[in-house]
Parts: C-alpha cells; structure tokens; sequence
C-alpha cells in the first residue's frame, strides 16, 4: 500500500462512483493483511512479498506502456532516487517486517498497529517545526494508550509464540515509523509527479528489496513451488486485487473525493482487518484486542478530525485574505 499526492480533479463525480471507489479501499486495503496471513503459511515471507510487487510492476508497466507510450515510463534521475527512497522505506522496511511480524502476530491485531501511522506523521511535522492542535496531540496520546494495550505481554492470547508475538508486535513500531516517515518525506522530495509511475518505481524497490533480503536470510525461490493452492490463492489476491485494482481506486477517489472522506480509510481498514481474521482464520477476538483496539481506532479518528478542522480552518484564512487583497487591489 502507497501514498501519492494527487490533486482533486474538477470534474464532477457521482456519489456511487465515489462511495463504489471507496468501499474498494475499505474492504480490499483491509483485507490485505488477512491475504497476507494466508500466502505466507506455506511460501517464504519476504520472497512472496517481493515478488508480490515485482509482478505488479510487470502488470503495470505494460499497461502505462501500450496505453501512454514507452516514454511514459521514462524519469530523471532525481525523480527516480525519490522514489527509490519512498519505497524502500514504505515497502522494503515497512511492508517487510509487517510480513515477517504475521508469522506470530494476528493479521488483525497487525492491522490496528499499522493504524497508529498517522500518529507518527503528527510526531514528524512537530520535530519538523510544525504545531498540530491540541486536539491532534490528545488523540496521539490516546493512539499510544491503545498501542501499549495491544502490544502487552499476553494482550491477543498466550502460549508458546507469545513472547514471539510482543516482540514482532513491538517490532511493528519500527515498520509504522518507516512508513510514516516515507509518507512524510515524499511530498518533500523530488518523485514522478504521476503517482501510476511513482506507484511502479516504489513497487519495484520494493519487491527487489524483499526478494534479495529474503534470500540472504536463507529463504529460496524454490520453495515457492511447494506451496499450496491457498497461499497461492492469497497471493495471487496480493498482486491483482491488492496491489492493482485497490491502488488505482484510491488514486481515482483522491482524485473525485474530499479528502476529509478519503482518510477514514485510516480507521477502517484495521476494523476489515479484525472481522475477516475472525471470520475466516479463526483469530481470538480477545479482552486485550478490542479494548486496545478501540483505543487506537479512537486515536486515530480524533488525529483525522483534528487535521481536517485545522485544514479547514487555513483554508477559510487563505480565501479571507485573498478577498481583502482583492478588494483594496480594486479600491
């Protein structure tokens, strides 16, 4: 999963288009974790991730190919270098310890850790200079709350891997630091303006960070040949309906949709992530798991508002002083 900033289209879109495009990014960004959990039951992590995105690129590259033209994959260096640094952090670190970190962590519990990013982004700008609201501050503190519910001793089960768990769950606060500070550097360097192509360049770091990485740890290509039809099934989901379809509807509704409305996906998606490891894998809906879970979904939520508000309320100043610079300008 990748961030891009796109500016909003003026054409008009319909409310089932824009809800449709939505609910793709809702159900099939929070279901990727689940399709995660099941690939890497029978292939090696970090290669089944790896290649994941290298086959994706390949997808992608040929469809900008034949429909814009060659050139149209065509980068400067410096744009090139940009992404290259966006997806080794987003993809490369971020996507590849949330792999490793699902052998023991569930795909659920996984997904409501990630939902924390966005409190690190605050985090970012206040180092950076920047003063987030107080409001944005309450629900960072209440976000790490919910954080220190989840990731506790015995928080989503016991037994044997629990040790395991709260190390690759604490883990993850390292994969959510990168990925938020890949999301917060991108818009700050020089990367393909188009996000389809910046898309592909991140992708294909990515997947040959993943894919060499695992193979130094010892993982080998062949092992992908004896796994089973259901991992294969999820990893097929991963490429195609993950990688492929999902990304191109959140570019679309950034696009057509306020983006206020675009951020929920920030809480769903770990609420997807919960109900489909229960349904489908089994996964325990445990004491720990909800509290802290609601925790960190009300974190977040009120991190989003705040921003929104504050977006807002700078917009408001912007066109009031463009107003009063008019009208002088005309007197």
């Amino acid at each position: 999963m990748t961030t891009a900033d796109v500016a909003p289209a003026e054409a008009p879109a319909s409310s089932v288009a824009v809800w449709s495009a939505m609910w793709i990014v809702y159900v099939v960004w929070g279901s990727t974790y689940l399709a995660i959990a099941v690939a890497i039951e029978s292939m090696p992590p970090l290669i089944a991730l790896g290649t994941r995105f290298l086959a994706a690129v390949s997808v992608l590259a040929v469809f900008l190919a034949v429909r814009r033209g060659p050139r149209a994959l065509v980068v400067r260096w410096r744009e090139l270098r940009g992404a290259m640094v966006v997806g080794a952090l987003l993809l490369g670190v971020g996507m590849g310890v949330l792999t490793l970190a699902e052998r023991y962590v569930p795909s659920g519990v996984a997904a409501l850790i990630v939902a924390i990013m966005p409190l690190w982004v605050v985090i970012l700008r206040a180092v950076t200079g920047d003063r987030p609201p107080l409001v944005t501050w309450l629900g960072v503190a209440i976000g790490m709350v919910g954080l220190v519910v989840l990731v506790a001793p015995g928080a989503h089960g016991s037994g044997a891997d629990s040790a395991q768990r709260t190390i690759w769950s604490l883990a993850m606060l390292v994969s959510t630091a990168c990925w938020a500070y890949g999301s917060f550097l991108q818009p700050r360097i020089t990367v393909p303006r188009d996000p389809l192509v910046l898309s592909l360049y991140e992708m294909l770091t990515g997947g040959v960070i993943l894919t060499v990485v695992g193979l130094l740890r010892g993982e080998h290509l062949q092992d992908m040949t004896q796994a089973t039809a259901r991992s294969w099934w999820g990893w097929a989901y991963l490429v195609v309906v993950g990688s492929l379809v999902a990304y191109t509807a959140f570019v679309w509704v950034v696009g057509h949709a306020p983006l206020s409305l675009v951020a929920t996906y920030a809480y769903v998606n770990p609420v997807v992530a919960v109900l489909l490891g229960w349904w489908i894998l089994g996964e325990p809906l445990t004491l720990g798991l909800l509290v802290g879970g609601a925790i960190v979904v009300v974190g977040v939520m009120l991190v989003v508002s705040a921003e929104r508000l504050a977006r807002r309320r700078s917009d408001l100043l912007v066109e009031e002083q463009l107003l009063t610079d008019t009208s002088q300008a005309e007197h």
